[in-house]
């Protein structure tokens, strides 16, 4: 069953906010015209095939790419202006990790922490209160490329949390990880977005999406539908975001 926010939009201001956000590489528009609005403690995923222009819509709004039209919004900062802030504001945690594989789990927070400007004592704080949180305790001092994938995963994201973020941007987090590693995942994203963190991601499990409170489908740049899953699917008349998602991908291909 799709989970419903907790927060009521419009009493307080987006987490995330767009206005026709848009992006070319030379004549090609990767993301066009895209306009969407994210309450504070949602869990948010954006959703398209391959080349949709999910990944450049990410980037975007995570600072890392510079818009060609539109405006963005994330915590309140201009995703142009104020992209540094923004850097400094969230969590992000990519398909791959981003680990050093070389270190054990507490020298990759510890590598984090410092980036982030926390003190040794923050620091050290922090990663008991991670230890537990991801049930890392007892690999603690393990060389991270010794770890499975659903347990690299969960350091991962103990990692993009180490400073506190107030908005996590995953990116396929789960590709790649077993059946009990992807619910223990989904279990703690539901806890973080009951603290009132917002959390964007990226997934082609249809399973996992309709666990998040709004869902944007993209396709070919463009932004095709956008709500909670549970009303998608009742304006589809369709029983599942899966049905959806490939109405939305066929429909694409006919034109």
């Amino acid at each position: 069953m799709a989970k419903t926010s907790t927060v009521e939009p419009g009493l307080v201001s987006p987490a995330i906010e767009t206005v026709n956000l848009s992006k070319q590489f030379g004549p090609v528009y990767a993301v066009r015209d895209v306009s969407f609005s994210v309450p504070p403690g949602s869990i948010f995923g954006l959703l398209g095939p391959n080349g949709s222009g999910k990944s450049t819509t990410i980037r975007m709004l995570c600072g890392l790419l510079r818009p060609s039209g539109g405006t963005g919004r994330v915590l309140g900062l201009d995703i142009v202006t104020q992209a540094e802030a923004i850097k400094a504001s969230i969590g992000y945690m990519s398909q791959r990790f981003s680990l050093y594989e070389d270190l054990t789990v507490t020298e990759n927070l510890r590598f984090f922490g410092s980036i982030y400007g926390l003190s040794r004592k923050e620091v050290e704080s922090r990663c008991r209160e991670l230890y537990a949180r991801m049930k890392l305790e007892g690999c603690e001092k393990q060389r991270v490329g010794t770890l499975s994938g659903g347990w690299k995963q969960r350091v991962a994201l103990a990692c993009a949390l180490i400073h506190r973020p107030r908005l996590l941007a995953l990116d396929e987090p789960t590709a790649g990880v077993d059946p009990v590693s992807r619910r223990l995942f989904w279990d703690l994203m539901s806890g973080l977005a009951e603290e009132g963190i917002t959390i964007l991601v990226t997934t082609h499990y249809m399973d996992e999406a309709e666990q998040c409170h709004l869902v944007a489908l993209m396709n070919g740049g463009r932004l095709y539908a956008f709500g909670p899953p549970g009303e998608l699917m009742a304006q589809a008349g369709l029983s599942s975001l899966e049905e959806v998602f490939i109405r939305m991908a066929r429909a694409e291909a006919t034109l």
